[in-house]
């Protein structure tokens, strides 16, 4: 008998997902049909779930196996009361992929001092400055979960001296790891290029306030493709104009799309991109829903399973 999987991430992801989630489930060998809706909650076996889906109360869906996220972020889903399924988060092979490319790029562009460059083509020969190698250049990243730690491990590759931090201490070749506020105020004091990996909890929300920008070296380089809320944004703003911090680039935001009046467009001490670092790829992450999938239907262990207490 197949097993029923609800499709309840909205009509505009199902155009993605339609031709690619079906076959991932058949390569898995899961025999499955899939429903865009659910007139017999009782009958569901899974959801694939995005916020802004159709699904605020889950409470009828009592035979439910697991509600399978198609975003690496939770923070809109954890909290829902009426979710007592487990809830898996997506991992998705290709959106790491995506994100260390992001990342790897702007830190390189911002350690080569490329826009000094690229942004005046004024026929000045500027060859007064050279930037140092990799080898002498501290890069910090906050969070070292699936995209910070593969981001992170890149950046050792290329030389970079690479700070981590993270809720808990972890051991990771080729990056000198910290936990703790002892640890975040060391890593902050030592970045010279700092990125935002976290997930965004109660404890991550505004981490980077005035006090902590304030450790950072003077002149030093902020980048977010995390969280929006990882960031004070008008901590930053003053940071950004009396040069504590030299250049932000910003990829996520509080409020999205970045309303045009934000002050962030305008400052030309930060790059605004709009929210590309890593999107979800339908390819590979229907792969990730159908194994895990799998897994439920053979009694194994689901995949990145949100701990509900942390929040991620």
């Amino acid at each position: 008998m197949p097993v029923t999987v609800h499709f309840a991430a909205g009509s505009a992801a199902w155009r993605e997902y339609h031709d690619q989630l079906p076959r991932a489930l058949a390569d898995a060998g899961v025999e499955a049909e899939i429903l865009l809706a659910a007139p017999d909650p009782a009958k569901v076996d899974y959801i694939v779930f995005a916020p802004g889906g159709e699904i605020e109360n889950f409470s009828p869906f009592v035979n439910c196996k697991a509600v399978l996220n198609l975003w690496a972020g939770v923070e809109r889903i954890v909290g829902n009361r009426t979710l007592t399924q487990p809830l898996a988060r997506m991992v998705d092979p290709a959106m790491t992929e995506s994100m260390v490319e992001w990342v790897v790029g702007h830190t390189l562009r911002h350690h080569l001092g490329m826009d000094l460059h690229i942004l005046h083509q004024d026929g000045i020969w500027r060859n007064d400055i050279t930037p140092p190698i990799a080898r002498e250049r501290s890069v910090a990243i906050l969070g070292l979960g699936a995209l910070g730690q593969a981001a992170g491990e890149a950046l050792a590759r290329l030389n970079f001296r690479v700070l981590g931090w993270s809720r808990s201490l972890k051991s990771i070749p080729g990056i000198d790891c910290h936990s703790g506020e002892e640890g975040l105020n060391t890593v902050l004091s030592r970045a010279e290029i700092v990125i935002l990996l976290m997930p965004l909890t109660a404890e991550t929300e505004n981490l980077m306030n005035a006090a902590r920008l304030a450790r950072l070296p003077r002149g030093a380089i902020l980048i977010n493709p995390g969280r929006g809320p990882l960031i004070d944004d008008a901590a930053l703003l003053a940071a950004l104009d009396r040069g504590q911090v030299g250049h932000a680039t910003l990829d996520v935001f509080r409020n999205e799309p970045l309303p045009k009046e934000h002050p962030f467009w305008a400052h030309p001490n930060v790059t605004v991109t709009p929210h590309v670092a890593a999107s979800t790829r339908p390819l590979t992450a229907s792969a990730v829903i159908a194994e895990n999938v799998r897994r439920g239907e053979a009694g194994e262990p689901f995949l990145y399973l949100v701990d509900r207490a942390r929040g991620y």
